[in-house]
């Protein structure tokens, strides 16, 4: 092999293991429901997709079909920003403004649901793919109906408990809120607003102080998924933990198509109360500032690799250096071909 063979040979085996840990490195997209309490879509998905044991479960299913219990950890916007308000209409809270979870949005007094008492809870949220990022969580005012569709006016101003980059632990973030003095049927509203991502999850969970129900017949206890539901669904599942594959967010109300709302690699949401308001929101970042990611406050916070602009990062160097190798790999056999030539003559 002359010397030449001898450098293209090493530059392509030397780029090809960069490639692939190149791509290797990209970061997990985020997913996941509320557990404590149980959400409206965990405690179904958790009652079984193809036959539910509630009546509320039950129509649920028949308003969407099973795939949206599938997509149990999916009920999210993918370009949110924490424009929550802005984007999602009175009336479809709980599906986010999605078609595709519409039946979480139907007005009933049924739904599975937990006791809660006022005081001090520690919440849990079930993350199938953790990132960074803040939790609100919002409660019903007095008066509540929940056989009328939810609205933003229907919540209390201001979130009860909020947390950023909350300690993770198997596989759930846990962090604790002082839950207000109520009485009867209420429902909690999470939002999930990721740090490293314009992209926010939102859940509602149906809880029950005290032994009232809101003058209605008592509602079935909700459950949250198992270990084993969650692995035995994981097939049914077209969510793509790795960048929404077989995510559809183009039926998405106010919200653009999904090929219109990717990642942006250089921007990050500006924290931002459900109401709409501003108040203690960061001021925003000019087009020429780079983004930054909060830093986690403990060595138990959840931390996964890389911001959002990881992923881009790690293909376009890794398909950059597959494209040099090839490169020089083939002017190598150019010039191997062409110095056989001059010798055949």
């Amino acid at each position: 092999m002359t010397a030449r063979r001898k450098v293209t040979s090493v530059a392509v085996l030397g780029l090809a293991p960069l490639a692939l840990a190149g791509l290797a490195s990209a970061p997990a997209s985020a997913h996941g429901s509320m557990t404590d309490p149980v959400s409206r879509i965990s405690a179904c998905f958790a009652e079984g997709p193809e036959s539910p044991d509630s009546a509320a479960c039950k129509a649920l299913v028949a308003a969407g079909g099973t795939q949206p219990l599938y997509d149990w950890n999916e009920v999210n916007i993918a370009d949110a920003a924490g424009n929550h308000k802005q984007l999602i209409p009175d009336g479809k809270l709980c599906s986010a403004g999605r078609d595709k979870y519409k039946g979480l949005d139907l007005p009933r007094a049924d739904w599975p649901s937990s006791p809660l008492a006022s005081g001090n809870h520690t919440f849990h949220y079930k993350a199938t793919a953790p990132h960074k990022g803040s939790f609100e969580l919002y409660l019903t005012k007095d008066g509540y109906d929940p056989t009328k569709p939810l609205k933003w006016s229907d919540l209390e101003e201001k979130p009860f408990a909020k947390v950023a980059d909350p300690k993770l632990e198997n596989g759930s973030y846990v962090f604790d809120g002082i839950v207000p003095n109520k009485s009867g049927r209420h429902l909690i509203y999470s939002i999930w607003q990721r740090s490293d991502s314009p992209e926010a999850f939102y859940t509602c969970s149906d809880v029950v102080f005290g032994k009232d129900n809101g003058g209605g017949a008592p509602a079935p206890k909700a459950s949250a998924p198992s270990e084993q539901d969650i692995e035995a669904g994981a097939d049914q599942s077209t969510v793509d933990h790795g960048g929404h594959g077989g995510d559809d967010h183009s039926e998405q109300t106010g919200a653009a198509p999904a090929e219109q709302s990717a990642e942006k690699p250089d921007s990050a949401p500006a924290e931002q109360p459900a109401d709409g308001s501003a108040d203690n929101a960061p001021e925003a970042k000019s087009a020429a500032e780079p983004a930054t990611a909060p830093k986690a406050s403990g060595e138990n916070l959840a931390e996964t690799g890389g911001d959002s602009s990881t992923t881009y990062m790690a293909v376009g160097g890794a398909a950059a250096l597959a494209v040099g190798a090839a490169a020089l790999f083939g002017a190598g056999r150019r010039r191997t071909a062409t110095a056989g030539g001059r010798h055949s003559r």
